[in-house]
This record gives C-alpha cells, structure tokens and sequence, in this order.
C-alpha cells in the first residue's frame, strides 16, 4: 500500500511487483464489499490482475495511488511548508504527503 502511495507521488503511475504472486490479489476473488445481513457472503469481488514474466520471474501490475487530500503528523514545521519528521513517523509519513496533491500537516 504504502509503495503505491510512494509511486503515486513520485509521478509513477503503475508497477510491477512480485508481492501478491499466486495469491488472491492476482487472482482475483478478493472480497471488496460484504453484504449487509451479517453473513460473510462477498457482494463485490476483485477482478484478476494483469501479470508478466521479467527474467523468469512472474510480476503482478499494480497502479499507483494519487489522493486529492493527505493527512500527516510531523514533528516540526515553518511557514514555508517544509516538515521534518522524527522517529517512526519518518516510516511512512513522507511518502503519505507526497501522494496528495494537497497535504494537511498536523506539527507539534
């Protein structure tokens, strides 16, 4: 998810990766929307995903994720826009409020 994100703000629009190989992410069947009455019958599924070999190696074709809004917390900020993060919100954060085309920051 995250690396959808990060491709999404780096302007990469798609990409293939091995993660979710054989799986039903590939496959598709993946449940996408349960029904209401309380049973566990999936309403909506995922369609199958475009895969490709690349040197012996079979690859899933994921699309990149690009929000019109991102929400992050970071630890210090100017009025310019620059954030800096600190400890484990440097994990994720970054690639998060890149991947909107406008990001709501949240300093301490």
């Amino acid at each position: 998810m995250v690396e959808k994100c990060r491709a999404g703000g780096a302007g990469i629009p798609a990409f293939y990766t091995p993660t979710g190989v054989g799986t039903m992410i590939e496959e598709g069947g993946e449940p996408l929307m349960m029904d209401k009455t309380g049973f566990c019958y999936p309403v909506k599924v995922s369609n199958p995903k475009e895969t490709k070999m690349i040197n012996g190696k079979k690859y899933v074709f994921e699309e990149a994720i690009k929000g019109d809004f991102s929400f992050v917390k970071g630890w210090k900020g100017d009025a310019k826009g620059n954030v800096i993060f600190h400890k484990a919100a440097r994990n994720f954060n970054p690639d998060i409020a890149a991947a909107g085309k406008k990001c709501i920051v949240e300093v301490e």
